[in-house]
């Protein structure tokens, strides 16, 4: 019998969310929360907001929104709304791999390897 569904024979098991902590890597830091997840970039931070849903197989997609960064000042009258983003990805054990892409224009930002509890190794634009 499954540890986690209690039932035999059944094959697929309900999405879990994915439990509060933080996952780190080189130059990424992924924070998850009750209520969604953090994250940072050495050039960027994003939002995601919602539970983050792993199925059986250890994947997950949320959708959040990034936000660039860059070294130097911030002006008075810049803003940085970000734009639409998806986080897809995979958990196995302590380990994640993380996609980030832009919607619109489609533009890959990245893909990273996580570990949970570890820490980050990030450099923040300045």
């Amino acid at each position: 019998m499954s540890q986690r569904s209690g039932r035999r024979g059944r094959g697929r098991r309900a999405a879990e969310a994915l439990l509060p902590g933080t996952w780190g890597g080189q130059h990424v830091r992924f924070e998850v929360t009750d209520g969604g997840a953090n994250v940072e970039f050495d050039c960027a931070h994003a939002t995601l907001r919602g539970k983050i849903l792993v199925n059986g197989a250890g994947q997950f997609s949320a959708r959040g929104t990034y936000y660039p960064e860059h070294g130097g000042p911030v002006r008075r009258d810049e803003t940085n709304e970000g734009f639409p983003a998806r986080f897809e990805g995979r958990v196995g054990g302590s380990l994640m791999k993380l996609t980030v892409t832009r919607d619109h224009p489609h533009e890959d930002l990245g893909t990273f390897s996580l570990t949970r509890d570890q820490e980050a190794e990030i450099f923040k634009c300045r």
